[in-house]
């Protein structure tokens, strides 16, 4: 029945959204069409690389670095549908994105989806002719690699993202927007290698040329000259006429009704299986679309707490779950490592909750969210207008006067648009902090843990991790691990999820999790559509040896593979059933 869900699931999917087949470049073509391209080879460190195609085979991690360098075909959204309906929202994109196609999910549960197709690679024209010469070499503007991966999945090319330029470029140019990818530094590392503001030649003596082969995501006109693209603190530098891919953007569309949300992710809601009346915690709930996943599968009846460490993370949650009309949701600022209350606090406990200055619930319910937000927008706007009623008078009374601002002064104001406000500078809202929670105090808990997000995609490097490092994400995974079993009662469900592909954070987890707690036992999830698990163990060069799943336990987890037709973020996903902690604690004990 799982397997025929699955697979019911991926011909839907490869029905609707078909890439078109790459075609690779022949002999005769020229360099120039090969040059002005976008066919990026992901880097990795060499040793996780050689763990990686030990864990997958090669052929198969082979398949998912060249998936991950790509977006998802298309985008999923979930709809509110305390708000609307997927029939409503469908006619309403309709209405907003033309030409697109749009349709319903089909698998059951999960109907309230809708899927956005987005359409590429496309063969973008630089200027090339038939035989792929190009006699005179496109304006360029390269991009960060962050800004690229936002490019990738819709955004816009903005100011801060730009890294350098072609000299005499002026508003209006046609540009080419290629991509700066880390490089293996002269001492080892990785290193970028190019200075804010660099001036590109085009030619091949220009040192950063060949590094931007293949690196070529779309054509644009310049909506600023070289000079304003740099001392302008904010705006849009690059306005695509031409995308290697296409894909819509969501931002500002039907705010409260539909949410942009990864398919795994959407999953992993359904895998706690919430029921109404039911006190749930989400131990790392930021940005909050899994917490008001839940929310809405409870019906907006129960209790969920989410928590995150992040004080703006938190105001995040709150701010989106107004926007939802969400009233179940309250949230607390909490360190996952320090969620369960010290035994001598938790003996005052009144609900569940110690916060730093009493035993009482001081956590922020989201029946105050809607004002809190109000508030928010209220102060934002006021302090907006009157930031515009200072510059405007300054311009009426220095109107012949230049007016200097510094590169520092333009440095921080980026970094503080990028960052955001803040802790101390935030505006309005308010985060309380709890010192955790007393044990068994939850029916359900979803640990969406921290993690390497080796899954994520686009993704157009990724050699920032080593062996050293994904261990450290394990062993903090285990230490939060530790602290979620606690939380949930008898009988309750716990469900750990990551975004990445690495085993070490995934299965090896599991077992962990399995052989320590004898109480906890895996349990089937529904809807399944991901893929099974990796059964088996690894032994690293240095001796030490990590543990996966045992055979029979393969198909009770979730593995989302980015290579597979289903077209996901590389994602994991396990369900644990709680037994009785007394009479596993008896048999420790003895």
């Amino acid at each position: 029945m799982k397997k025929k869900a699955r697979d019911f699931f991926r011909r839907s999917i490869s029905t609707f959204f078909t890439r078109p087949k790459i075609t690779m470049e022949t002999s005769h073509q020229h360099q120039h069409q090969q040059r002005y391209s976008y066919n990026p080879t992901l880097r990795w460190n060499p040793e996780v690389e050689s763990y990686l195609s030990n864990a997958y085979g090669p052929a198969h991690f082979s398949r998912i670095s060249k998936a991950l360098t790509r977006p998802s075909c298309y985008s999923c959204i979930r709809v509110n549908t305390l708000k609307s309906t997927p029939d409503f929202v469908i006619e309403k994109l309709r209405g907003i994105l033309e030409g697109v196609s749009i349709c319903k999910c089909q698998v059951p549960g999960l109907e309230y989806l809708v899927f956005v197709k987005g359409s590429g690679p496309h063969s973008v024209d630089y200027g090339c002719d038939e035989d792929g010469n190009v006699k005179h070499p496109p304006k360029e503007v390269l991009v960060s690699r962050k800004c690229a991966e936002a490019v990738l999945r819709g955004a816009e090319v903005y100011v801060p993202g730009v890294l350098a330029c072609s000299a005499h470029v002026e508003k209006g140019d046609e540009v080419a927007v290629s991509v700066s990818v880390e490089q293996p530094g002269a001492e080892g590392g990785w290193v970028v290698g190019i200075t804010r503001g660099t001036i590109l030649q085009g030619a091949e003596t220009d040192p950063y040329h060949f590094e931007r082969s293949g690196l070529y995501i779309g054509r644009g006109k310049a909506m600023m000259s070289r000079s304003g693209i740099f001392r302008a603190p904010e705006g849009i530098a690059v306005d695509f006429s031409d995308r290697v891919y296409d894909l819509p953007s969501f931002r500002g569309v039907l705010e409260g009704e539909i949410f942009l949300q990864n398919l795994p992710s959407i999953v992993t809601a359904h895998a706690l299986d919430p029921q109404k009346g039911d006190r749930i915690l989400d131990m790392c709930a930021a940005p909050g679309g899994k917490t008001t996943a839940i929310a809405i599968l409870m019906k907006d009846e129960g209790e969920i707490v989410a928590a995150d460490r992040s004080h703006n993370k938190v105001l995040d949650i709150q701010k989106l779950a107004a926007e939802m009309g969400l009233s179940c949701i309250t949230t607390c600022r909490l360190d996952a490592l320090k969620a369960v209350c010290s035994r001598n606090e938790s003996d005052n406990i009144t609900n569940h909750c110690c916060t730093e200055d009493s035993c009482d619930v001081t956590i922020q319910g989201s029946n105050l969210l809607k004002s809190e937000v109000e508030k928010i927008e209220v102060i934002a706007t006021e302090r907006l207008n009157a930031e515009k009623d200072f510059k405007k008078n300054v311009t009426n009374e220095k109107a012949n006067e230049r007016i200097y601002i510094s590169r520092a002064d333009i440095r921080k104001d980026m970094r503080r648009k990028r960052n955001g406000p803040g802790r101390n500078q935030s505006v309005g809202g308010k985060a309380e902090k709890s010192k955790g929670f007393a044990p068994n105090s939850f029916d359900r808990v979803l640990l969406d843990a921290p993690c390497s997000a080796l899954g994520l995609r686009p993704r157009l490097f990724a050699g920032e991790e080593t062996v050293e490092s994904l261990r450290k994400h394990a062993k903090y995974q285990r230490k939060m691990f530790d602290q979620a079993v606690q939380l949930v009662r008898p009988g309750g469900v716990l469900v750990y999820s990551t975004c990445t592909i690495n085993p070490g954070e995934n299965e090896a987890v599991v077992r962990y999790a399995l052989d320590t707690y004898k109480f906890l036992s895996l349990a089937s999830q529904n809807p399944r559509i991901g893929g099974p698990g990796l059964v088996g163990r690894f032994e690293f060069p240095d001796g030490y040896t990590e543990e996966w799943l045992r055979p029979g336990q393969e198909e009770l987890v979730q593995r989302f593979d980015p290579s597979s037709p289903l077209d996901t973020i590389g994602f994991f996903i396990a369900k644990f059933i709680v037994g009785s902690k007394e009479a596993d604690l008896e048999q420790s004990a003895t």
